[in-house]
């Protein structure tokens, strides 16, 4: 049918926000996979061909949307320490307590690493990557550490939580909560949200003023 003069006919080509959001989708595939593989196998374990076999695609298009391995990796660790940063500002906000506060980010601090990213912050360490790349992260943690710093030192300035050594509290309560990025297993029933729960639960009952 030939269009009238004027008249607007429907385009067989994209539009440039179809395409954008396109590459966004494909990016995200590519990094799902690729996070997935790294915590299943081991960074070392993985190469950019069993990626991009996985998907069925070349190893060009992993360059395409992501760059090589160590930006591959980047990309998944900065996501894990995102989501972690994300929590601690959130939690600043939050009404109540410092303890309640310091409560609600450890329960996000712990979900975040039984998902992917936040696993991959845990199951891969930074001698993986360049060095400019893992100073980037470097300051990331140092930046979520000192962010659990402030919410334990709030709690014991309002004396919602008993005087201690700040830096100790917050070391221990990470290191405990940085483990479930390695036992965790959604196959044995209990969900993320539960487990948080629970050790946020064991984790913060000696806190509390005697």
């Amino acid at each position: 049918m030939i269009a009238r003069l004027g008249e607007t006919r429907p385009s067989p080509f994209r539009s440039r926000e179809e395409r954008d959001l396109e590459r966004i989708e494909k990016r995200e595939a590519v990094l799902k996979a690729a996070v997935e593989m790294f915590n299943a196998r081991g960074f070392h374990a993985t190469s950019l061909d069993d990626l991009a076999a996985s998907l069925g695609i070349s190893k060009p298009t992993i360059y395409h949307y992501l760059g090589n391995k160590d930006q591959v990796l980047l990309e998944c660790l900065t996501r894990g320490l995102m989501q972690l940063r994300a929590a601690a500002e959130e939690a600043q906000t939050l009404p109540g307590t410092g303890l309640d506060r310091l409560r609600a980010f450890l329960r996000s601090y712990a979900d975040v690493n039984m998902r992917d990213f936040g696993k991959s912050v845990i199951r891969t360490g930074e001698e993986a990557l360049a060095p400019e790349s893992a100073e980037r992260l470097r300051e990331m943690k140092r930046e979520i550490d000192a962010a659990l710093r402030n919410l334990v030192r709030a709690g014991i300035e309002d004396k919602s939580i008993a005087a201690g050594d700040v830096t100790m509290i917050a070391f221990t309560l990470a290191g405990a909560l940085n483990w479930p990025g390695r036992w965790y297993n959604p196959a044995k029933g209990r969900s993320i949200s539960d487990v948080a729960e629970a050790m946020v639960d064991i984790l913060t009952a000696g806190l509390a003023p005697r």
